[in-house]
């Protein structure tokens, strides 16, 4: 026996290493025969084959981020499905109206693709980022204070902070080309630092303030992240010293919004009940925001926390500041380009206002038929997100291919909306596309500005009424003209989709018959 124990210690150590290194061989060629699996399959799918371990990375060029995103759509142009390998990554895209209504109708693959975990750190698990039963359960959750009742609490907000804009616009409204994209996006701010959290931080009085740096901060650092692969792990990210920035400006975010969380709460305790009713008997009441509704929802609805509101309401101004934004510059560009149609628009608001100086109604609204094509037909030529992503959870096949669980397909919005089977002449304006006789004509997912389906942008009301609102009263005021021609103009992909440059425009006042102007 004591012999036997001694061979059997002499040979373990061997015994180890051998069942470790075949077990490692064995794991390995597993992994690899399945992922060339999935190579073989997206093989047959047209698209770059790019270079080993590398793929089309060098292809993309990233330091020119114009020619990155120029070279991407001419990718999409080979057909309605592409592949695009990322490093070892590999890509589905999606640039035709059956393969996009196959993906977005899929009540399996639901889950947004690895890139939003990068966004993690600042929105948590939002309904933007959100997955299987939380998600679910979040999206039912917020749907009621989407509703256009809710909504119509919002439109004081959209009148002052747009009333602000125009004023600001004024002094630079003498024929000079100045980049009106930031002024824009201040005022954007401003509307949803409002609407979500009824807290004003004056963005277009000042744009230094803490909480301002830190939401541009953030935007910077996850583009610049986005577009490196190799800043994808947290690893990397933080060796390479960028996780002390971005923590700095998580700090500021989260501790706005707990602290505003902390406020609304302790506003809705000490509510005197009596002064309330005195106020309802008046006509009068308190202003609704966002996180009222958070807060409501959280005292019916056990297990939602201080940590589950903080993280909706940052995703709806992650979501709602910039894509909006985009949407009101692209808008300006492409009016400014067509003054017949421009005119039209203004033709339209002048019957709509005539000469009432009050604030824009809902009523309104729903008159500005011919702005509404007009915004349509914007998102349609530059839409906002100019691609989104889900991982999949199941096989898909689309257009006959047959795309495995695990691969990130991308809707690539920009190129899906220029398919000149749906949209004859794509790089047309015509707003008119957008009439009901027209739109009736084309595949229900060839235009999909706010995504569809199940995980459609539940913000898209409140995004719509936003747009009317704000154009109309820069529309109302100024005649605008646009300086960079369409053929000159470079564009790309950073989280939404942005000119080089800035958007550079001449603004005149208006010389109106009616002389009291609603502002």
């Amino acid at each position: 026996m004591a012999w036997l124990r001694e061979q059997m210690m002499l040979y373990l150590p061997n015994l180890v290493t051998y069942i470790s290194f075949t077990a490692f061989i064995v794991l390995s060629l597993t992994l690899f025969f399945k992922r060339q699996q999935k190579v073989w399959m997206m093989d047959k799918i047209p698209g770059p084959r790019g270079l080993p371990l590398l793929g089309s990375v060098l292809d993309l060029s990233m330091d020119d981020m114009c020619e990155a995103f120029a070279r991407i759509v001419k990718i999409c142009k080979i057909g309605p499905v592409t592949k695009l390998w990322i490093y070892i990554s590999l890509n589905c895209l999606l640039s035709g109206a059956e393969g996009v209504q196959s993906l977005l109708t899929s009540q399996e693959n639901l889950d947004k693709s690895a890139i939003y975990n990068l966004v993690h750190p600042w929105l948590g698990q939002g309904l933007l980022t959100s997955t299987g039963s939380r998600w679910q359960t979040h999206r039912k959750l917020l749907t009621p204070a989407f509703h256009f009742k809710i909504l119509e609490e919002f439109m004081g907000v959209f009148n002052s902070q747009g009333n602000k804009l125009v004023q600001k616009l004024h002094k630079k409204a003498d024929g000079q080309p100045f980049d009106i994209f930031s002024d824009i996006t201040l005022c954007v701010l401003d509307i949803l630092c409002e609407s979500a959290m009824g807290r004003s931080v004056n963005a277009q009085d000042s744009d230094q303030s803490d909480f301002i740096k830190a939401v541009f901060g953030m935007g910077r650092i996850f583009r610049y992240r986005k577009f490196r692969p190799w800043l994808h792990s947290d690893f990397m990210f933080w060796l390479l010293g960028y996780a002390k920035q971005m923590d700095a400006h998580l700090k500021v975010l989260h501790d706005m919004s707990y602290s505003t969380i902390k406020e609304r709460r302790k506003a809705r305790l000490n509510t005197n009940t009596a002064h309330h009713d005195q106020e309802v008997l008046a006509g009068k009441k308190n202003r609704l925001v966002f996180l009222d509704l958070l807060l409501e929802y959280a005292d019916k609805t056990p297990g939602i926390t201080d940590e589950d509101i903080r993280q909706e309401v940052d995703t709806f101004l992650f979501a709602g500041h910039d894509t909006t934004a985009s949407a009101i510059n692209w808008a300006l560009y492409l009016l400014g380009h067509h003054p017949e149609i421009q005119a039209r628009v203004q033709e339209e608001l002048d019957g709509i206002f005539e000469d009432s100086d009050g604030p824009v109604t809902m009523a309104d609204l729903r008159e500005m038929k011919y702005l509404e094509n007009c915004i349509k037909e914007t998102l349609r030529l530059y839409p906002p997100v100019p691609s989104f992503s889900r991982e999949l959870t199941e096989d898909l096949v689309i257009d006959n291919f047959l795309i495995p669980a695990g691969t990130t397909v991308s809707v690539m919005t920009y190129s899906l909306h220029r398919d000149p089977k749906q949209f004859p002449d794509p790089e047309k304006f015509d707003p008119d596309r957008f009439l009901p006789e027209n739109a009736r004509k084309r595949h229900p997912f060839a235009y999909v500005p706010f995504s569809a389906g199940p995980r459609n942008c539940i913000g898209q009301k409140f995004a719509m009424m936003e747009l009317k609102v704000v154009l109309s009263k820069i529309l109302r005021t100024f005649l605008v003209e646009s300086v960079v021609s369409r053929e000159k103009l470079r564009i790309y992909d950073q989280i939404v989709l942005k000119p080089e440059g800035g958007n550079f425009l001449r603004l005149f006042p208006r010389v109106c018959e009616h002389k009291n102007i609603r502002k």
